[in-house]
This record gives C-alpha cells, structure tokens and sequence, in this order.
C-alpha cells in the first residue's frame, strides 16, 4: 500500500525535551457526528499498516500535560469547527465510528523509527482507511510546544482528508515555497493551515495552488467536505430581518455563542432597547489567551434600526473581535455578524465560533446632541465638535486609535473648547472620540470619526475600500502607476494614473472577495491599500 500513498512531511528541526506523562481528558468538539478525528495523547502500538515496513512501532505518551493536552484539543477543534466533524481525546468515539468516518492522530515523543527531520508525517487519502492507517505527530521534534503541536495536529489531519499543500508562487509561476508562510504579524497576521503557520496567529483553511502547479488551485472546505461526504454544521441563526433571533436581555445583560460555517453564513439578531441609554456589545472568536490567540474568526458587526437602514459598521483593521459601544435611542435595532478578511487574511476561511457579550445602561440623557466632526488640511487633522446639553460638562476627552478599539487620551481639553487641529507624528489611519463627562456623573461617548495621515506627500486615495460595481474609484494628486494581487501575492492587473478621478475596470476580478492595490510614483514612492468587491 505504500508503494501508491505518498507521505507528506511537515518539517521542522528537533528541539530535546523532558517528556511528561498525562492522564487524557475526555473531550469531544462534535459529539453527535459520526465523523471523528481522534487525538491519541496516551501512546499507541501501530502494525499492519503502511507504516510498518521495519515491524511494528510502539509509539510513547505525547509528553504534554493535562493543560497543554486541553489547550491542542481546543485549538485543533476550532480549526475544524465549521464541520459536522468530531474533534475528540476519547477512544471509545474512535472505535465506535464508521470505518470510514475515522482517522487516528498520534501525538508522541517516539520519532526514532522514522527519523528527526519532521515535526509530523501522514499519508494522504487515509481518512476512512479500512486498515486504520494513522498520522503522527513528534512533539518532542516540535518542543513540545503547544501552538506548533496544534498546527501539526491540523495540518496532518488534513492530509488524510485528502490536502496538498498550500504553495506559493512568483508572477511567472515559477514555486517560491512549497508551504505558504502566509504574511503579516500580530493578531490578525494570517497563513494558511495547509502552509506553515507556526508564527502566525491567524491559521485558516485557504484556496490557492498547491505544489503541483500554479494553476492546481485546492479549495480546502470543498475537498474536506465533498471528499470524505463530510457536511458543514447546520446554520444556527437565520440571515434574515424577520428570522433574526430576539435578544433578551437578563439583568440588562446578555451572552451568546454562535458558529460561522462559511464566508456566506449571516447570524442575524434583534434587539429591543427600552430606554434612551447605552448599548455595548463585544463579538468575540473563540480563543485559547490574550490578543485572541488560536482564533479562527475575524469578526464583523453592522447595526440596523427598525427601518432596516445601516447605521455603523464595526470592525477593528487590526484585531479579529470587534465591538459597539453606542448611545440609542429606545427601540427595535438589528445586529449582523459575519466572518471577514482583513488586509492579511482573504474572505474564504475566516470561520469559527464566537461569543455576543452585550449590556444596556438606560437613563435620561444630559446632552441633546455629541457629534465629533474631521477633516484633514495639509496632512493636518482638524477636528471639531458639537455638545447641545443641559447639565455642566466636567470632563471632556478627546481620543485616538490606531486599531478602532483600544481608544487613548489626544488631549484632556478644556471644557469649553469645541476644536482641535494638529499634525499626527504617525502616518495610517486614525480614529477619533469624544469622552465627556457631565456634573451629574454620566459619562458618553461620541461618535466616531476616521481620518487618514499619509505622510508628508499626497498619494491616491481609494474612495471607498468597498467595491459594489466593475470600477475602483480612486483620486489621484498626478499621475501615478497601480498593480492589483489577490492575497497570493498574483499580479491580477496595472496601470496608470492621472491627476483628479481614476476609474479602474474590475470587470477581470470574477472572484469576490479582498484585494490588495499597490500605487507607485516610479521612483521611491509606494503606498498599499486594500478593498473588498462584493
């Protein structure tokens, strides 16, 4: 059998380490499915499979403890969380599902019998193998290290589901990599699970070519689930105003978990606000710690009132949760939350499970009207305000961010001042609030107001990053030359710019989704924008 199943390496180098033994939690991601994916922490004897070309491989315990154990299960089961599939630690779920609905994850310290230059090794097709063919896993190869044994685990148990590879190639289709390391850093810094994600936050199911050809685009959910008759699990909230689930607010709070299973799925709610008072709700992607790690979900939210008319959209460029905080008047209101890309991350594969924590303060407002107003003069931002109230201001704040979010102190102004002009020190995007306090002790917020510093040179501007036609609208201060990619890094199309309105022809990009456009003078100049085509 060996001879016609080819083994795919997930490499990285051995690192030497104390190995731990661990009594195995039982835990199931999908315990109805008769799918599974079983995650053998405990040690296991291997025979008669393709594997045993030298005897029989008795394979030790992972070396991981209880935590790292739960914490790897967590983060596997939310890479497979769109799926009617079950992630599971328990045996007896392995056992008792059909032959052809299993496969057997090894995680171990014993690597000898097949060599150190491997993190993981797995056959491809063997999802369903009537001989029981497992992958493996070396966690003492991989340092025992918990985010790279959970990329391991995702990435070899894709293989058996049938996957190649995630590649990369130069415009000329020559292969740069055979694993795509993805790109960007922090939160939101993205690569695919079938590449090599061991530095980046953000690792997601793709489409791309694989290593057989620039042209030999893999569609991983198509293939996972058309491949193995695996289904998506079912949508748990309508996508539509009148299926839109009531909120009900306990206590004046209210916590609500929910699932995307693909880039089209729309969790609609509804809520109804009793009272003029203030309405904040945190959409957060599951996670296993701080800056939202092992999420598999960008999240956006976008609010309606009664009439069904957009007020905001909400979602942070630099973080995968997002928020509202908002004052509202009483009455109906719809939330809709959806998976996005970002400037790293395409569209296809933002999926996954999230919580809606959500409070209301009600009371009567001091103030008639707080509106932040900008523009930008010569790079200078140029802010301005209007506070209709009764009550005496105490306190007003004028706040930035970077990332839509994490909102800091600009300037502490006098309460009676009602501008604000300086030159950002930064150049990107910046967001602005007002915090104002009045003498009976409430507190409010603006709302928002974002503004752009792009250095010391104007450069063309994108009218809107959100695509609706064939044509991107761009303003142009002379004459400048543009390139399109998709996120592969593919030149899709170029061209020149002249002074005033641009209308660039999107016709060619038949795929909706996020792209990248890049402008250049010619000569040291370049500036890099992204947009969405709907």
């Amino acid at each position: 059998m060996k001879h016609f199943l080819k083994p795919i390496l997930f490499t990285l180098f051995c690192v030497s380490t104390l190995l731990l033994k661990a009594q195995v939690p039982i835990l199931n991601s999908y315990p109805t499915s008769s799918a599974v994916i079983f995650l053998d922490f405990d040690g296991h004897y291997v025979d008669n499979t393709s594997w045993n070309y030298a005897g029989p491989i008795s394979c030790d315990p992972s070396g991981l403890n209880n935590t790292q154990i739960t914490e790897v299960f967590n983060r596997v089961a939310e890479d497979y969380r769109p799926f009617a599939l079950n992630i599971t630690t328990d045996s007896t779920k392995y056992w008792s599902a059909p032959v052809s609905k299993r496969t057997r994850v090894i995680i171990t310290t014993t690597y000898s019998w097949y060599g150190s230059g491997a993190g993981g090794v797995s056959f491809m097709y063997t999802f369903g193998d009537a001989a029981n063919t497992p992958c493996f896993i070396f966690s003492s190869l991989l340092g025992l290290n918990v985010k790279k044994v959970s990329e391991a685990v995702s990435h070899e148990a894709g293989h058996t589901l049938g996957l190649f590879h995630q590649a990369t190639y130069d415009n000329n289709c020559v292969r740069i990599s055979e694993y795509n390391p993805g790109t960007g850093t922090g939160e939101i810094g993205w690569a695919p699970i079938m590449g090599v994600g061991y530095s980046q936050n953000l690792t997601l199911w793709n489409i791309g070519p694989n290593p057989y050809g620039c042209s030999n685009v893999q569609s991983d959910i198509d293939i996972i689930t058309t491949r193995n008759s695996i289904s998506l699990r079912p949508d748990d909230y309508a996508d539509t105003y009148a299926g839109a689930t009531n909120i009900n607010f306990v206590n004046n709070a209210f916590n609500i978990p929910g699932i995307i299973t693909s880039n089209t799925d729309i969790d609609m709610f509804k809520v109804v606000v009793p009272s003029l008072g203030r309405f904040k709700l945190d959409a957060i992607p599951y996670n296993v710690g701080t800056g939202n790690s092992g999420s598999n979900l960008d999240i956006q939210l976008t609010l309606y009132n009664s009439a069904q008319t957009l007020l905001n959209v909400y979602n942070p460029s630099t973080l995968l949760s997002s928020a509202i905080d908002s004052l509202l008047n009483p009455g109906t209101y719809y939330i809709k939350v959806e998976g996005k890309g970002n400037i790293y991350a395409p569209n296809y594969a933002s999926l996954g499970s999230y919580s809606l924590q959500g409070s209301f303060t009600g009371g009567t407002l001091p103030l008639r009207r707080l509106e932040l107003r900008g523009a930008i003069n010569n790079n200078q931002h140029q802010l301005a305000w209007t506070i209709d109230a009764d009550e005496q201001i105490t306190k007003l704040i004028l706040e930035t961010s970077t990332d839509g979010r994490n909102f800091t102190t600009l300037t502490d102004a006098a309460t009676t001042l009602r501008n604000y002009n300086y030159d950002p020190l930064v150049s990107g995007t910046i967001q602005y609030r007002l915090n104002v306090t009045f003498d009976n002790g409430r507190q409010y917020y603006s709302n928002i107001v974002t503004l752009k510093k792009t250095g010391s040179r104007n450069r063309p501007q994108l009218i809107s990053n959100l695509i609706n036609s064939n044509n991107v609208e761009v303003q142009s201060p002379g004459n400048f030359n543009y390139h399109i990619y998709d996120f592969s890094g593919k030149s899709l199309t170029s061209g020149k710019l002249v002074n005033g309105s641009n209308h660039i022809n999107t016709s060619t990009l038949n795929v909706s989704g996020m792209y990248i456009i890049r402008f250049d003078d010619g000569a040291s100049g370049a500036w890099i924008d992204k947009f969405v085509k709907q």
